[in-house]
């Protein structure tokens, strides 16, 4: 399992393994985002995070290699409509991955997440987990209340969380609208996000600049080495690089990692109905 959530924070800073579906959302959870989002009283307390990165309708679709092997699909859609729940404007993030080819037969991977963003504070509300990886499943369902700054994981438990908090995929739409306008080598970017009933503080420092070549064309980038743990996966703290593109979108393009076992690379293969002008180079 601590290999897989490595794996998961590799997710947040990058991009997650993960297919679109038409996901878990039903009536029971509706009712309980507007038993939350309808506390009216302390409405004034959640943040102000405007949304420039990524609109409604986005679809990405990327290719995982482990080692020199076509591991599996990722496809990350942001829902077409906005939902409003008790007066709030939503975003329904949802994706399922899987396992492809030669890994697929020695190691099967059916995994599908659901996430539920705020619109203004860009913080989420609910987050649904279903994972199926090499025989192993299991399910979570986290609701967050960022009026209480608690998550409840169910059966009871509540953890306390910081403000603007995020989960396993609302974390890679929050990076997303990071700031790097003035980013100097060495700059230390971060967030906080919650996942396995546990804090994850998520850093990453920016690298500089660089053009790369992608199966969507060739793209001027951000480039970003999240800071991971050392040991357990990996060899080194630096060994994650990510590509984003230096426009407003900040799309991750590629991401590439070492670890004991091998290396990860994921690449972008298309993406539609984009927020903003990429930096694609012609």
């Amino acid at each position: 399992m601590k290999l897989f959530k490595t794996i998961s924070v590799i997710c947040i800073t990058a991009v997650v393994i993960f297919f679109c579906s038409a996901g878990y959302f039903t009536a029971h959870k509706k009712q309980d985002l507007e038993k939350i989002i309808s506390n009216n009283e302390i409405v004034k307390d959640l943040p102000d995070n405007p949304n420039t990165a990524f609109k409604e309708g986005e679809v990405l679709t990327y290719r995982l290699h482990y080692g020199i092997m076509d591991a599996g699909l990722a496809v990350l859609e942001v829902k077409p409509t906005v939902m409003d729940i008790s007066g709030r404007k939503v975003y329904h993030v949802v994706g399922n991955g899987y396992s492809k080819g030669t890994f697929d037969w020695f190691f099967k991977v059916r995994d599908r997440y659901e996430t539920f963003i705020d619109k203004d504070a860009l913080v989420p509300w609910m987050f649904v987990r279903r994972v199926d990886e090499g025989g192993v499943k299991f399910s979570q369902d986290y609701t967050f209340n960022h009026y209480t700054k608690k998550v409840d994981v169910g059966g009871g438990e509540k953890f306390d969380v910081p403000v603007g908090t995020q989960d396993m995929l609302s974390a890679f739409y929050a990076a997303r609208n990071m700031d790097f306008t003035n980013a100097k080598e060495g700059d230390i970017f971060s967030l906080n996000s919650f996942m396995d009933k546990e804090l994850w503080p998520v850093k990453m420092r920016y690298i500089g600049k660089e053009t790369i070549e992608t199966a969507i064309g060739k793209f001027s980038c951000m480039c970003l080495c999240p800071i991971v743990q050392k040991g357990r996966v990996f060899k080194h703290e630096d060994d994650l690089k990510v590509w984003i593109t230096d426009d407003k979108n900040h799309i991750p393009l590629r991401a590439q990692a070492k670890i004991l076992v091998g290396s990860i690379k994921m690449d972008i293969v298309t993406a539609s109905n984009l927020a903003n002008e990429t930096s694609k180079v012609n």
